[in-house]
This record gives structure tokens, C-alpha cells and sequence, in this order.
């Protein structure tokens, strides 16, 4: 069954979740805002594919030892990827509960329905929280594409069954790359989420010839694209991270980005 929420708000959303009995949400550390008393909170370090919710003391000592190393595994991975070590868990016990949650930017919420077809991929941070039946991961995007793509290096990743609530800064727009010619190009820091099957990559904004150089200087997008490819549900956000430092730090009167807003800023990194 589909998870009770609703996102409330406008430039700083919140999604307020209706637990039925019995029913189980997880978010990641900090995303929490508040609950009702009837709902229990408790602290993990493994996700709900990690044995650590409720499965059992399964095969003995043997059983304890590969879930203790699972755990460790994904709480190890998720520090690579500079996420959030622990998830909380929030099971209503007594009836019907409320949950709250929140991102950490001012933007829009999206909940997002998985039927186990296709999994989705988020960037990092985007994850908010979701019904114990999705599982969350992550996907390292190795080789070139990685070391160009910056937020592109390390992605979130939910397979499964249920709702998954992501966030994001600014509005989102929705999009897929089949309505325009099958592929788009946009700033590397505009990418909130997209579907299994829309192929992600980061390409060089021209040559090393003058315009290319002019681009790179000049045009706010340093070197790199990314680009999404395929047939499949793409979500954008207007405001990136490092144009929220680069103004917050402007008003401050400490602006480091100079007059080429290029290759030459000293944005957030």
C-alpha cells in the first residue's frame, strides 16, 4: 500500500507522513522534524536491507557475524560517499501516527512511487526518507564520468517497493529526454533524480579552441556538462548548491567568484 503523505509548503517544504499500525518509515540522520507519541524512534547504522530492522538472530553466531559485516559494509560505503553514517526508524505502535520530515535547503519535495520495475537514482543528499520496503544504496559512477561530473561521482540509489521522498533546491521541473531529440545537457548541479534506464554522463562544454575557452572562462559552467540519455523520467532543480554558496557568501562580502563566474571561481567545492 501506498505510503499516507503529503508535502506541505512552498520555498521550504515538508513531508508529513500518516504511519498506519504497525507501519515503518526510515529517514536519514537530520532529515527528522517531529512525531507523534505514538510512534517509536530508534537509530541504526544498517538500511532495511541490512538485516538490522527486526530479521532475526538468523543461522547463530554465523548469522550475526554476516549481519554485523553487512551492516559494517553499508555504513562503511555510505561514509565514502560522504553520506550519513546512521538511519532513524519510525514505527507507529499504537494506532495511527505522524511523522515529519524535512530537507536541509529551501526547494520543493517529490515523493516518488516504486513498483520494483525500475530503480531511481538521486544525488547525493537528496534522500529524505522512505518506507521500510525501499531499499537505499549507493552507486559509485566510476571512470571519466565520475572525476568530471562532481555531484555525478556518487549517487543515491532506491529499489523496491513503495514511496521514496526526495528533495531538492529551488523548483523542480520534470522532464524526459525522449521528448527532446532522446538527450539534454545542463549544469552538473541541476540533477536531482532520474530513472533506471536514462543513461547519465559529462562531457566537455567544446574544444580547446577559443569559444570552448570563452565557455569555460566566462560562462559559469566550468569545463563539464552532464548529460542524460534514453527514455525515462528526469528531475531538475533550478538552484544548485554552489550558487547558493556563491550568493550567501556575496552577501556576506565575501564574494570569491570574481567578475568571469567561470573556471577562475572559487565556488563551493
Amino acid at each position: 500500500m501506498t505510503l499516507q503523505q503529503e508535502i506541505v509548503g512552498n520555498a521550504m517544504q515538508m513531508a508529513v507522513v500518516n504511519l498506519r499500525l504497525g507501519q515503518t518509515v526510515y529517514c536519514e540522520a537530520g532529515k527528522f522534524l517531529f512525531k507523534t507519541t505514538n510512534v517509536t524512534m530508534e537509530t541504526r547504522l544498517s538500511g532495511p536491507s541490512g538485516g538490522g530492522g527486526g530479521g532475526g538472530q538468523q543461522g547463530g553466531r554465523g548469522g550475526m557475524l554476516r549481519q554485523a559485516v553487512g551492516t559494517a559494509m553499508q555504513a562503511g560505503q555510505r561514509a565514502l560517499a560522504g553520506e550519513s553514517l546512521a538511519f532513524q526508524y519510525f514505527t507507529s505502535t499504537g494506532g495511527e501516527g505522524t511523522v515529519g520530515f524535512a530537507g536541509v535547503l529551501p526547494g520543493e519535495m517529490r515523493a516518488l512511487e516504486l513498483d520494483g520495475t525500475r530503480a531511481w537514482f538521486a544525488e547525493k543528499d537528496a534522500f529524505v526518507a522512505a518506507e521500510s520496503t525501499v531499499q537505499f544504496g549507493i552507486a559509485f559512477q566510476g571512470g571519466r564520468t565520475g572525476r568530471s561530473g562532481g555531484e555525478g561521482f556518487v549517487l543515491e540509489k532506491f529499489t523496491g517497493h513503495g514511496t521514496v521522498i526526495i528533495a531538492g533546491a529551488g523548483n523542480f521541473i520534470d522532464l524526459n529526454p525522449a521528448d527532446f531529440g532522446g538527450r539534454v545537457e545542463v549544469d552538473t548541479g541541476c540533477v536531482v533524480a532520474f530513472e533506471e534506464g536514462i543513461q547519465y554522463g559529462v562531457q566537455r562544454i567544446g574544444g580547446l579552441n577559443r569559444q570552448g575557452l570563452m565557455n569555460a572562462v566566462f560562462g559559469g559552467e566550468g569545463l563539464s556538462l552532464a548529460t542524460l540519455e534514453g527514455n525515462g523520467r528526469v528531475i531538475l532543480q533550478s538552484l544548485t548548491i554552489e550558487s547558493l554558496a556563491n550568493a550567501l557568501r556575496k552577501a556576506q562580502g565575501g564574494d570569491k567568484q570574481g567578475p568571469t563566474g567561470g573556471l577562475f571561481s572559487t565556488g563551493a567545492g
